[in-house]
């Protein structure tokens, strides 16, 4: 989803991050809001020296390709939607990702839409 960079405009922040909206926004679907409150999600904490940047010209990741051990057991993370307001990041809900993700696309805005295959149909 849509973040502001060193290149973004200041009609296209205001445009699609909304005045006072921060430097970032996620967007999803209603039929997702209640999997979001609902889900019970763990991450590992990895060592950070097997990975590397995964992506083109401009990594959208960090990969590993070699096996990699946990530096420790699962931990939970918590409410997600706490956890958006602690990091400053605006959370969208809509009926249809489509229209607003073509406007991120023509945008002067970085983004990345890893999960737009899980959106509904335009």
């Amino acid at each position: 989803m849509p973040h502001a960079t060193s290149t973004t405009t200041t009609t296209d922040r205001e445009r699609i991050l909304g005045p006072g909206g921060g430097e970032r926004v996620h967007a999803v679907e209603y039929c997702w809001l209640n999997r979001i409150r609902a889900v019970e999600l763990f991450a590992y904490r990895l060592p950070a020296k097997d990975f590397h940047p995964f992506g083109g010209r401009v990594p959208h990741a960090r990969v590993a390709t070699v096996a990699v051990e946990p530096l420790g057991p699962p931990e939970p993370v918590g409410d997600l939607l706490s956890l958006y307001e602690d990091a400053a990041i605006q959370l969208r809900v809509m009926a249809n990702l489509w229209e607003f993700w073509d406007g991120v696309k023509s945008s002067t805005l970085g983004f990345s839409g890893i999960r737009m295959l899980n959106a509904r149909p335009r």
